[in-house]
């Protein structure tokens, strides 16, 4: 109990800076000095965002089927937010070109070797084309978290973030296994059938038969003269989301060869309960006010 008041009382400060800040707002700069260097791609200038994100994701991992790939190389979630409307803000897109969620490739274990066998394809022009790949030694695959909507799909909310109840983060993404004999379009999940993460600090509620998990609100502190909230050692759990059948894996034609095999390989489609989003990030915000006078 002691735990949670104090998390209020944190969130609460965080509300009343942002209040105080919106009484000095300036015109927005494409670089901001010290801190504030990391919402250099926040749409801060534009009237509807009123604070600007960045959340990277250092560690934790994300189970697909029965494949286990662990978060090695950071990802950033970065962009704008909206005013609350019905409990959640949306995301602005980062600016200058700069992917909202950045396509941070993961090695997957076991690599290519761990997805296909080559030996049990049975068309031979596609055997042979696996088999050369083994021989040129282009074994490895990457894993790359993609989204699979607009930035505008993106939910926040930060009382559930900061009280460890209720979704704290949702969005739609896809996954992207990369190799060149798997070619540039095999995903699991597309525009149209996204993987739907509802990300929660708190403990997640899957189908029966499968044990809950919990998340963890971190660590805040205030940088910046109290201007940049900061928390560490978030932990974002989802246990609750499905995913469709790999699609386009292969390229054209092959694709309906290697589906199958990647399909029965990663143990897609799989239900809700299946699947696992462990996020293990610091999440840095700043109203757009204090962002613009930096």
């Amino acid at each position: 109990m002691r735990k949670q008041m104090n998390k209020a009382r944190m969130f609460c400060l965080a509300l009343l800076v942002a209040g105080l800040a919106t009484l000095g707002v300036v015109p927005g700069a494409s670089a901001h000095t010290g801190e504030f260097s990391k919402f250099d791609n926040c749409p801060s200038t534009n009237p509807e965002v009123v604070k600007c994100l960045q959340a990277v994701t250092t560690g934790g991992e994300v189970v697909l089927g029965n494949k286990r790939v662990p978060i090695v190389n950071p990802v950033t979630l970065q962009g704008g937010l909206s005013k609350v409307s019905l409990g959640f803000r949306t995301m602005f897109a980062a600016t200058n070109g700069v992917s909202t969620l950045s396509k941070t490739p993961q090695p997957v274990p076991g690599g290519l070797a761990g997805l296909v066998n080559c030996k049990e394809i049975e068309n031979w022009v596609v055997r042979i084309a696996c088999e050369a790949t083994f021989e040129n030694g282009l074994t490895g695959v990457n894993s790359t978290l993609e989204l699979a909507g607009p930035p505008s799909a993106i939910r926040v909310s930060e009382p559930n973030l900061s009280l460890e109840s209720g979704t704290a983060l949702e969005m739609p993404v896809k996954v992207h296994l990369e190799n060149p004999f798997l070619g540039s379009s095999c995903y699991v999940g597309s525009a149209s059938n996204p993987l739907i993460w509802k990300l929660t600090t708190g403990e997640t509620s899957p189908p029966e038969g499968t044990a809950p998990i919990h998340g963890k609100g971190g660590t805040a502190e205030f940088t910046e003269e109290e201007k940049i909230l900061v928390v560490r050692g978030t932990e974002l759990v989802d246990n609750t989301w499905s995913a469709p059948s790999a699609s386009g894996c292969g390229g054209w034609g092959v694709e309906l060869i290697l589906d199958p095999i990647i399909n029965l390989s990663v143990g897609v489609p799989s239900a809700s309960g299946k699947n696992v989003a462990k996020l293990v990030n610091t999440i840095s915000s700043a109203t757009s006010a204090a962002v613009n006078s930096h």
